[in-house]
């Protein structure tokens, strides 16, 4: 019962992107079916297939190795308060990222990650039969963050229209960056966080095909610009490079303490506010009113289907960091299929504040037009990010029970 739910679930997903979708006629019909049945193939081989679940393995593995390798750095600086046994938020999701974003931005320097991300791009491209440039997009994301991949991407948002700038900003909304999955991982399972990436990739093309179909001529589906070189078309020495990288994970922490206490601080206010109206009313409950719909076609019991809801309303409105922290301890108790959800659905950028992040940052890329359009179309950011998450949950929970 609950699998077929799950099922129902994930075509009524698809449906609401239909049902808002700015030019229903001119949806690629063809190219959304490729990436359900390469969603599906994805979701069943990194789950169900032993072969996957290895893979999904070595790959946790070795972003574990890398968070212990950094743990040298963290025990060095900071010696007693630094206990294995009894990690804190901020020593054991949060300084692995100081090791973590500089090793990929070394990467990058290099030009091994570029190299990579262009040839999963066109591969992704080539399969699905979306435009190179968006498929290229998608891919750099997970490994880039959204808005470093808009900064390097500039003077291809401006040669193109507006509404693939709006597809652009749409699948801003739902990607997760790799430098930060080590981090991840030390609050939540590390199958189902790797699992959720390559899939919002394709999640992220299904959701922008269906709310905004844009048709590309050959002669426009070009990459204008590939990597993250200056301006000048030179690279700056490696040891800058390196200190700016360092300074740059070490703000990136800031701005995620900062973040999570002040999130987590306005929301107990609210609740203190609510409370004084109605005891038992606070921002989870009203927020798992909204999202609860959504939470049971996910194939659950209505209890958890209700602890699930007020997870995704929380995630909206504060980001996955707060999620994750709130449910590490109660992650051991929950069953498969719930686990399996939860943690898809939270493993992405997909909040309020990552929509300020993104209108921001095009408004110092793109025209005045583009960028208006753009602001006008909040609603439609904030649906598809939403929609890749349950998408994701959807796909990823058909094979977990």
């Amino acid at each position: 019962m609950y699998l077929l739910i799950n099922i129902i679930g994930l075509v009524v997903f698809l449906a609401i992107g239909v049902l808002f979708s700015k030019d229903r006629k001119h949806i690629h019909w063809k190219a959304i079916g490729i990436m359900i049945v390469l969603n599906l193939l994805l979701a069943w081989f990194l789950t169900s297939s032993a072969a996957g679940r290895a893979g999904v393995k070595a790959a946790a593995d070795g972003f574990v190795w890398i968070v212990d390798v950094s743990a040298k750095g963290t025990v060095f600086a900071l010696g007693k308060w630094y206990d294995p046994k009894n990690l804190n938020f901020i020593c054991s999701a949060l300084m692995p990222i100081l090791m973590i974003v500089p090793l990929f931005d070394i990467l990058t320097y290099i030009g091994l990650l570029p190299w990579i991300i262009k040839w999963i791009g066109r591969g992704l491209s080539f399969i699905t039969g979306q435009p190179k440039f968006e498929s290229f997009f998608a891919v750099e994301m997970m490994f880039l963050g959204n808005t470093e991949v808009l900064a390097v991407s500039g003077m291809q948002l401006r040669k193109m229209s507006k509404e693939r700038d709006l597809t652009l900003a749409m699948m801003s909304m739902s990607c997760v960056t790799a430098s930060i999955l080590g981090s991840y991982i030390q609050m939540m399972p590390a199958r189902f966080i790797l699992t959720a990436v390559p899939i919002n990739i394709v999640n992220s093309l299904i959701a922008t095909s269906l709310l905004n179909p844009v048709t590309v001529a050959p002669e426009d589906d070009t990459i204008e610009k590939v990597g993250n070189q200056g301006d000048s078309g030179k690279k700056e020495p490696f040891f800058s490079f390196l200190g700016d990288s360092i300074l740059g994970a070490g703000r990136l922490i800031l701005i995620i303490i900062a973040n999570v206490i002040a999130f987590v601080a306005l929301a107990a206010l609210i609740d203190k506010i609510l409370g004084l109206f109605w005891k038992p009313l606070s921002l989870e409950s009203i927020l798992g009113v909204v999202m609860f719909p959504f939470s049971w076609l996910l194939g659950l019991p209505v209890h958890q289907a209700w602890f699930l809801s007020q997870q995704m309303g929380m995630k909206l409105v504060t980001n996955e960091f707060v999620v994750m922290g709130s449910v590490t301890g109660k992650i051991a108790s929950m069953s498969p299929h719930l686990v399996a959800v939860l943690t898809t659905f939270v493993t992405s950028f997909a909040n309020f504040g990552t929509l300020g992040m993104i209108i921001g940052a095009f408004k110092g890329l793109v025209g005045k037009e583009h960028n208006d359009y753009i602001s006008q179309n909040v609603g439609y950011l904030l649906l598809s990010g939403i929609l890749v998450s349950l998408l994701s949950a959807a796909f990823v929970g058909l094979f977990v029970w």
